[in-house]
Parts: structure tokens; sequence; C-alpha cells
């Protein structure tokens, strides 16, 4: 449910390439972005549940959409749970030419500028828009939302700073900040990333206690029978096991952890209940 380069983008062609062998079967990654995840998500939900169409995605950020976009569909009942695949990290970043190099700095800049500056997101409703959202209320900063269809396309604009940041998955922009075209002020983790372990914690780094997080999860239509859910489970267990598979995705900031598909679909029976409390409580709606 998201554009070709960014996290969730990479996630689906590391594993389905590494399942194709086990499987013995030819994977496709059909990329379907757009209205905060809920396009491609309402597609796999309304597959064939014959185990041949599967999602890979967020938990929070797609149960975010399903309630912000008010969608027929639910994922508690729609999709079969079949395995947690990892944890993403958020940087926030910044083009150079913004003239910060510290959240302190970040933050006077943004009150010195009320609504001038603005923060770009992988899509309105999402779990990236709303770590955007929780950073201004923390930071107490009007910083005007520009929403994309996913963190590849928002990279232009944010490199030649016709948006002024991101807090966004880190894979996309990981090369860019080796490169010195985007700058990244800290991580959205309670703990800093192997990869950038000179950059703080945004709590580190004058806002107490903020923390946020991506995800990737795989699923299947409902309905799929129980005996597929188990193998794809358990091939999928085996894959997220792999060194250098693991490795690999470490190198991008993503901490794989395979599940079992009742511990995930627990997730993501606690996670609608939170993000719902969340929406409801700040009053966020759709534009």
């Amino acid at each position: 449910a998201f554009p070709p380069g960014g996290g969730v983008d990479i996630v689906a062609r590391a594993v389905s390439e590494r399942l194709s062998a086990r499987l013995r079967q030819s994977f496709v990654v059909d990329n379907r972005p757009g209205a905060g995840t809920t396009i491609g998500t309402e597609l796999a939900v309304k597959s064939a549940p014959d185990g041949y169409t599967l999602l890979v995605g967020p938990v929070g950020a797609a149960l975010i959409a399903q309630i912000y976009y008010r969608k027929s569909y639910d994922m508690r009942r729609d999709l079969a749970a079949i395995s947690k695949i990892g944890y993403g990290t958020i940087v926030l970043v910044v083009p150079p030419g913004l003239g910060v190099a510290s959240v302190k700095e970040l933050i006077a800049l943004a009150k010195a500028k009320p609504g001038q500056l603005t923060f770009a997101s992988s899509g309105t409703g999402s779990n990236i828009h709303l770590t955007g959202e929780m950073f201004k209320q923390r930071a107490g900063v009007d910083i005007v939302h520009v929403p994309y269809k996913g963190s590849a396309l928002m990279l232009p604009d944010l490199i030649e700073g016709r948006v002024s940041m991101a807090l966004d998955s880190m894979p996309a922009h990981l090369p860019h900040i080796k490169s010195g075209r985007l700058r990244a002020l800290a991580v959205a983790s309670l703990q800093r990333s192997a990869q950038l372990p000179d950059v703080p914690t945004i709590s580190e780094a004058g806002v107490p206690g903020f923390q946020s997080n991506t995800d990737y999860a795989l699923y299947a239509p409902a309905g799929t029978p129980k005996e597929i859910v188990a193998r794809l489970n358990r091939e999928t267990v085996a894959v997220l096991a792999e060194p250098d598979l693991k490795a690999r995705l470490a190198a991008l900031g993503i901490e794989v952890s395979g599940s079992t598909p009742a511990a995930l679909h627990a997730e993501v029976l606690a996670e609608f209940d939170k993000w719902a409390k969340v929406l409801k409580e700040g009053n966020i709606k759709q534009e």
C-alpha cells in the first residue's frame, strides 16, 4: 500500500524474495499507494482468500488510516494475521538550507515563524502524519502539514528545501543523510539508532518522552485457510531468522521480529483501541 522506495516497499521486496525461494513460487510486489494505505489495504481485503494475495504493511498506521478515512472494511475482521516482520526507526530530517543543526534550533525557528514552516508526511491520516502532529503539540509549534503518497515522493521537495522537515521512516532517507543532502536532527525512538549513533533521540534533544516508530507485518485476506496461514507464518519466521537478511535490514534501521498469527492479531486489536482514542481525543478528522 506504498510506492516504491520507502521502508514498506524495501521490506516487502526483501522478504518476498526469500519466500519465493523457500516456497518455489514467484512473487510480484504490487505497489498501490494512496489515501493513507487504504487503497492497497482495501485491494487485499477484497482479494480471494487463497494464499496468493498477501499484504505487507504497518499495524498502527493502517489502523489509523482505516479509522481516519472511515473505511467500510475492518482490519480486525477482514484480514488474517500471518506474522509481524519488524520495526523501523523514524528520523527527523531537514534540508541543510533550512539553517538549523538541532531540534532546539528547529523549534526556535518554528516559534519565530508560526505557520511558515512545513512538514512532509507519507499521507494524511498516516502514522507519519500523526507523528508530525504529535511533534507540533509537544514542541508547541505551528507547522503546516504537506501530505505525499509515500516517502520516495516527498524526497525531491525535501532535498530542495520546498518543504522544511519530515519525521519519516529512515530507509528512504538514510542514503541522503549519509551524502549530506539531508540533515538528521534526531530519531523518534527511545534509544539512539545504530545507523546514526551520533544523532540524539528527540527526547534527548529537548522534547522529553517523545516516541514513535514504524512497523511492518504480513497479512492475508480473512477466510484464508488456516493451514495456508500456518505455512506462510512458518516460512516467514524462518526467513526473518536468516542472519544475512537481518543484517541487510538492520543496516537500514529495521529490526526484524517474527511472531505468531495470534500475537499479531492481538497487537492489531490493541493498536486499534489506542489510535481510536488518540484520534477522538485530538479531534483529528478527515480533511
